[in-house]
């Protein structure tokens, strides 16, 4: 008996996990605009191949804006479920800092990419480049485009992982969206997440401090708080301590507020203690800074966003090393971002991930409107959704 088609158009993460999921029961063959598959796979190992993180099970979920949508997906194919698909590719792994998991030492991502790949080619996986999806014919057909022509595809399924709106470069630029509002699925708009944040920084300012980095410090929007990291940049700020809170800011936007971040550049030590260091010495900044061990950026900060006249009093400059508020003037964009939140509404699709209106065609990855932070989530999001995609 001959295999039913699967048509996988996207040749990115979920694409190629989807292929490679379906590709001992299904012919398979996948459609990728670029002149190669994975290459957003292999942008993302430019800062270190987080593959994904070491959290399992039902603590995972929570990492997961829409987590409720995604809870049966994730819990069914979690962290150590792709380790173990990680392994069977050849691809050993190791846990490394913040429970991030990546491979092992020596493998590089063109390594990791070229291991899916094989496995794919070795199971029959036939991979078109340049073939650009353009649209649904009547029958919701794909159409793609090839050489300045026009060509329909059939098969008994499609999948759709085309990606959001960052990282253009790699193919995923969200133009996608209306072609799918024509056959009647909803889309919301593409928005940053996982990016920096703009802050009016003085010139001074930055010419003394961009590209200096606050560790160990906890950073809070709205009773929602990170530990971490950040990084001081011409714009603004952006780091392992940022990205986790662009949710709130964005949503502190939509309610037309300005939104600030409160920076504990003392969280392990309260308040009181600190105060006690400082209230009987002279009020210098030097004195102050010598006593609480705070450099000369982390000066600078407090400086640029408190009172002068009351910038030495004890109270208030312990208020300032605890909670100094910095007031966000916009998120950096799309184009910049790690990822982003929009696309299809998650109502447009069942749990098996298949569009409602059209059950052969299915949707996994950052085409769905789902949010995620840094540290490996991301891509074991797109793990977990491709393994849970149900097709017989």
């Amino acid at each position: 008996m001959a295999k039913k088609k699967i048509i996988i158009i996207g040749g990115g993460a979920a694409g190629m996990m989807a292929a490679e999921r379906f590709c001992n029961d299904f012919e398979i063959a996948i459609y990728e605009k670029g002149k190669t598959i994975g290459r957003k796979f292999l942008v993302a190992g430019n800062g270190g191949f987080n593959l994904t993180n070491k959290v399992e099970k039902e603590d995972l979920t929570q990492y997961y804006r829409s987590h409720n949508f995604l809870k049966k997906a994730i819990l069914d194919n979690d962290s150590s479920k792709m380790r173990i698909w990680l392994s069977n590719l050849g691809i050993p792994t190791f846990i490394g800092t913040s429970g991030r998991i990546f491979p092992e030492k020596g493998i590089k991502p063109v390594q990791v990419l070229k291991s899916i790949r094989d496995r794919l080619i070795e199971k029959g996986v036939i991979i078109y480049t340049h073939h650009k999806f353009i649209g649904f014919d009547e029958k919701c057909n794909c159409i793609v485009e090839h050489n300045n022509s026009e060509i329909t595809l059939s098969a008994d399924y499609f999948i759709f992982s085309l990606g959001g709106a960052s990282w253009s470069k790699t193919g995923s630029d969200g133009t996608w969206t209306t072609t799918f509002e024509k056959i009647g699925v909803k889309t919301i708009p593409f928005q940053a997440s996982n990016c920096g944040l703009n802050i009016e920084w003085s010139d001074h300012f930055k010419i003394h401090h961009a590209g200096k980095h606050l560790k160990n410090i906890k950073i809070s929007i709205d009773r929602f708080e990170i530990k971490g990291e950040a990084t001081i940049t011409d714009y603004g700020l952006e780091g392992n301590a940022i990205y986790p809170l662009i949710w709130k800011v964005r949503e502190s936007f939509s309610k037309g507020d300005t939104p600030k971040i409160s920076i504990d550049f003392k969280p392990l030590n309260p308040r009181e203690q600190l105060l006690d260091k400082i209230k009987n010495k002279a009020q210098r900044t030097k004195t102050f800074a010598l006593s609480l061990n705070l450099n000369s950026t982390q000066i600078a900060l407090i400086k640029s966003f408190s009172d002068k006249k009351y910038f030495l009093e004890p109270s208030v400059f312990i208020t300032n090393v605890k909670q100094l508020q910095i007031p966000i003037h916009s998120l950096r964009p799309m184009e910049e971002a790690i990822s982003t939140v929009g696309g299809i509404d998650i109502n447009e699709v069942n749990a098996n991930f298949s569009l409602k209106k059209n059950p052969s065609i299915f949707v996994i990855g950052e085409m769905l409107d789902w949010d995620a932070p840094t540290g490996g989530f991301l891509l074991q999001g797109c793990f977990s959704m491709a393994h849970a995609i149900e097709i017989k």
